[in-house]
């Protein structure tokens, strides 16, 4: 057991390591935030299907936004780091530390060969209840399986294989890194239940225990921060670093969703739901809609992620490839160009109708062949339509994952907004009139970081994490539901065009 060595004052940071950005966020004792860096990076996408992150961009910018964030206060503050991470990448370490390939992220879809076969043979049923998860490229098992056949040198050279949490920890100094037992879930590799890698799984896929780090409860101190690295990042050197976990659960803790019919939504790369409850549930409505079961970052209580792998990605998408004369303005004017976009959009609902798969699916269908469709077009359409219209497909696909929660007995009472989406009154007002529930926001949208650096308190405070949340998260806004009786008919047309178009018919 590590014991921590308390400083005078007490700051704590939140790392939060996505698939478009990283972030690092210091608040004090009273959960007050302090400072925040920030960098962006670009997936690398060299083959169809094939969706890459430059593994030593992020683990650099990662301590760019550490050295940022820690400077902005009083160098040596920081007591304790959390790190929230995007689940199922995962780097190739060989024994000198060097990453040896790309961090392939979730939309990567290019080990969809291995996992029907894969899956049958293993036993379908049998992987489900060990994992909680049902079978899609975007997990690492079936990139790995990917990586032995297509990447044999690289694979024979395989000292760690390490997320992105252990990864940071790894580069941090700590040379045994741990894993929160959430993001641990996201590899397909974990016994949700019994809280260990699953020996079946790795001896079928030929991986090594030892390959991997230890799964801890969230929370749990996975070391210190070497000395000398912690000097250059303008750390304490008593800096201790605790588990956290996948970033959706992380989010939930930091955003307070943290009892049952409660559940964040999260509006950043990826759209996320994730609602909580009390006990591991594995039955047939949630596996066939592939609806996973892991832990959630509170201990004893469990997750669910309802989402779609298009979500905020789509809006950076528009920006770039619609919204050129916006990027110059707010350039020149030092203003956001999403807000110049947003601004444009029309106060009624549009008549378009859009399937938001611009990357494969999330939940429920888990396609990876499907493709995105805009419905509607007429040559009276103006930008601000077809921006809105995207926005609604977005909305419309996350009230389809609640409506399907709720008929397998999750119903959520309780919605709270996070992420760079959550910033936006005009976006949370309509995520609020489409799925017909209010939505409030805390006065963070940083939840995923103030999870985290939650954590690293608990740790070192020893209080309870449920005193901590009361004491730390304040809510900002509440968004009621307007135009219902619209949406609903729409909704109902919305629900019928990924079968249709599944099966060729036009519409």
């Amino acid at each position: 057991m590590v014991h921590l060595k308390k400083l005078a004052m007490h700051c704590y940071m939140g790392i939060d390591i996505g698939t478009s950005g990283c972030k690092a966020v210091v608040f004090d004792d009273n959960g007050e935030q302090l400072a925040a860096a920030y960098r962006e990076y670009d997936i690398l996408s060299e083959k169809e299907g094939w969706a890459e992150l430059d593994t030593d961009e992020v683990i650099e910018k990662c301590f760019q936004v550490i050295r940022e964030s820690a400077t902005a206060i009083t160098p040596g503050m920081v007591s304790g780091i959390g790190i929230s991470s995007q689940g199922e990448a995962f780097t190739i370490i060989d024994h000198r530390g060097k990453a040896r390939c790309n961090a392939f992220v979730s939309s990567d879809t290019r080990a969809k060969e291995y996992v029907t076969h894969w899956t049958k043979e293993f036993g379908e049923g049998k992987l489900y209840q060990i994992t909680g998860h049902t079978s899609h490229p975007m997990f690492s098992l079936f990139k790995l399986l990917w990586v032995k056949d297509y990447m044999p040198d690289i694979w024979q050279e395989a000292y760690k294989i390490l997320c992105f949490e252990d990864l940071l920890e790894y580069r941090l100094g700590i040379n045994d890194p741990a894993i929160g037992w959430s993001l641990a879930g996201r590899t397909m590799l974990f016994d949700v239940v019994r809280h260990c890698w699953s020996n079946e799984i790795l001896e079928k896929a030929g991986i090594k225990t030892s390959q991997l780090s230890r799964p801890l409860q969230s929370g749990s101190v996975a070391g210190y921060v070497d000395k000398d690295i912690a000097r250059q990042l303008n750390l304490s050197e008593q800096t201790f670093v605790v588990t956290g976990g996948h970033d959706q659960p992380c989010s939930a803790l930091g955003a307070g969703t943290v009892r049952p019919g409660m559940a964040v939504f999260a509006s950043g790369t990826v759209e996320c739901i994730t609602p909580a409850f009390e006990i591991p549930v594995f039955n047939e409505e949630l596996r066939r809609n592939n609806y996973c079961t892991y832990d959630h970052a509170v201990n004893g209580l469990y997750a669910t992620v309802a989402f779609n792998l298009t979500g905020g990605n789509l809006l950076r998408w528009f920006r770039d490839e619609f919204g050129q004369r916006e990027r110059e303005i707010a350039d020149r004017t030092k203003s956001d160009p999403y807000q110049l976009l947003l601004d444009q959009m029309p106060a009624q609902p549009t008549n378009l109708l859009v399937l938001p798969y611009f990357t494969s699916s999330g939940t429920p269908y888990f396609d990876t062949s499907v493709k995105g469709a805009v419905l509607g077009l007429k040559l009276s359409t103006k930008r601000g339509e077809v921006l809105k219209a995207l926005l609604e497909g977005l909305a419309f696909e996350m009230k389809l994952n609640l409506e399907i929660l709720e008929k397998a007995g999750y119903k959520v009472n309780e919605l709270t907004a996070i992420g760079g989406g959550a910033k936006s009154s005009v976006m949370n007002q309509l995520r609020a009139d489409i799925i017909n529930r209010p939505i409030a926001t805390i006065d963070t949208t940083e939840a995923g970081c103030q999870g985290v650096a939650m954590l690293a308190k608990a740790a070192h405070t020893l209080e309870d994490i449920d005193d901590i949340v009361e004491e730390w998260i304040s809510p900002a806004s509440i968004f009621r539901p307007r135009n219902p009786d619209f949406y609903h008919e729409r909704f109902q047309q919305f629900k019928k065009i990924y079968h249709l178009l599944k099966q060729g018919i036009a519409i």
